[in-house]
C-alpha cells in the first residue's frame, strides 16, 4: 500500500484543534507517515518511568511528548497568525504553500 502524502512537515509551527490540549500551539519534531500522526513539542504530554540504563544514567519519571493525529492539528502562520494554507505553483513548476490570509510563503 502506497503512503499518504501529508501536509504537514517535521518544523511546522501547528495549532492543536481537538483534545485535552486544545488551543496549544508547538512545533512539529517527528511525523509518522505509516501511523498519520505527529509529535508536536510540548503537546499531549506523559508521564513515563525511566529505567537507569548506561545511556540515560539516571531513572525516574520523564515528561514525554505522545504522538497526536495529524486530523488534530492545523499549520499556523508565522506573521499573521492565521491557519489557512493554500498553494501557489511557480513559473518553474514547483508547488509551494501559501497563507490564504497574508499570502506569505509557509
Amino acid at each position: 500500500m502506497a503512503k499518504p502524502k501529508l501536509k504537514i512537515k517535521k518544523g511546522d509551527r501547528v495549532v492543536v484543534l481537538s483534545g485535552k490540549d486544545v488551543g496549544k500551539a508547538g512545533e512539529i519534531t517527528r511525523v509518522d507517515v505509516e501511523r498519520n500522526r505527529v509529535i508536536v513539542d510540548g503537546v499531549n504530554v506523559a508521564k513515563r518511568h525511566q529505567k537507569a540504563t548506561k545511556s540515560t544514567m539516571q531513572g525516574g519519571i520523564i515528561d514525554k511528548d505522545m504522538p497526536i493525529h495529524v486530523s488534530n492539528v492545523a499549520i499556523i502562520c508565522d506573521t499573521c497568525g492565521k491557519s489557512r494554507v493554500g498553494y501557489r505553483i511557480d513559473d518553474d513548476g514547483e508547488k509551494h504553500r501559501v497563507c490564504k490570509k497574508c499570502g506569505k510563503d509557509l
